[in-house]
């Protein structure tokens, strides 16, 4: 997502095993067995459920309008790079497609995508100068305490088994005040009111790892927790934040019909169909 790092520059982001940013460092692919989208750094949960997240067909991503506005959000909160380069860690990069897109409002600060999936990593370095191999909660990421000055975590929220955990370490790699940027669908987007109302199965909630049931779609993209802006707002209050603001986001997924009225809903985000939180490590 930068330009400005380079291999083997010396900076703050070092790892805890002492190893370079731009090596795949963190634990042996065999001991990951996390719930995640594909690239997501996450959970434990069965073989199965790894296997469906490790295939590269399963949709992770809610278009490029989610990654221009979350990275708007960010370039806001950091500032120039010329004053002061940020270190921002990417967890869950994935093949770093929504990095590319941020990259050009990110310039001249340091992004390093991490990830526990070997196959993301090897497409993300074709997009990402740094890449990093590591994990949530099976154990720690591979980052001293306090050396980020922002996390994204784009789209990962929602694959957790153990969100709790996994805010506890973005918080831990973070310095006080750092930034952290977290999207996910939005449970009680326009849209899903309405259909439940009419007794329909909301859009981004799954029964299935299978098959689509009971609602409109056919993606099966393994969601399996959803936030309403206020349950996300208190969640991650609780978890250490302070929150500074919450922004909607329109859905590529929406028919196009559509698009003109989730575009407007953005307007009040309760009602959007995707979050974008902005928050700060107290």
């Amino acid at each position: 997502m930068t330009t400005a790092a380079r291999p083997g520059t010396d900076t703050n982001a070092g790892t805890d095993a002492g190893t370079s940013t731009g090596t795949n460092a963190g634990t042996d692919a065999d001991t990951q067995t996390g719930a995640r989208p594909p690239g997501a750094a996450t959970g434990t949960a069965p073989r199965g459920l790894r296997d469906f997240y490790e295939n590269p067909a399963v949709p992770v991503a809610s278009g490029n309008a989610r990654s221009l506005r979350q990275a708007r959000m960010l370039a806001a909160a950091l500032g120039p790079a010329a004053a002061r380069p940020a270190v921002v860690l990417d967890v869950g990069c994935g093949d770093g497609t929504a990095a590319a897109t941020a990259a050009p409002l990110l310039a001249g600060h340091r992004v390093i995508g991490v990830d526990w999936s070997q196959d993301a990593l090897r497409r993300a370095r074709t997009r990402l100068t740094d890449v990093v191999r590591g994990e949530l909660t099976a154990g720690r990421l591979p980052f001293r305490s306090g050396v980020a000055d922002a996390v994204l975590f784009s789209e990962v929220i929602e694959h957790l088994i153990d969100p709790d955990s996994a805010l506890d370490e973005l918080r831990r790699v973070l310095r006080p005040g750092g930034h952290l940027m977290l999207s996910t669908p939005n449970l009680a987007a326009w849209y899903n009111r309405a259909l439940l109302l009419a007794g329909v199965q909301p859009v981004f909630s799954e029964v299935s790892l299978r098959a689509i049931h009971g609602r409109p779609g056919s993606e099966v993209v393994g969601h399996l927790r959803l936030y309403t802006a206020r349950a996300l707002r208190e969640f991650v209050t609780a978890s250490g934040f302070e929150v500074v603001r919450v922004q909607g986001a329109p859905f590529h997924g929406v028919p196009r019909p559509m698009r003109p009225l989730d575009r407007l809903a953005c307007a009040a985000p309760s009602l959007s169909s995707i979050l974008l939180l902005h928050a700060r490590r107290t």
